[in-house]
């Protein structure tokens, strides 16, 4: 699923490849602009849709 988020540091739009999945994940992908990490984490509700949610790598969640 191509998924279009801000990055947390520069701001920047970018289009990110989300692999569908069953459960729920975070994993880290550098910012395509900045290259700074971005932490992604995969929310998945019991109906099968998914949450994306972006954060710096030093901001709590």
């Amino acid at each position: 699923m191509e998924k279009d988020i801000s990055c947390p540091y520069c701001g920047e739009s970018i289009e990110v490849i989300i692999e569908m999945l069953e459960d729920s994940q975070e994993y880290i992908e550098d910012c395509q602009v900045c290259c700074r990490p971005i932490v992604f984490t995969i929310d998945v509700a019991f109906d099968g849709s998914q949450t994306v949610y972006v954060r710096s790598e030093n901001e709590t969640y």
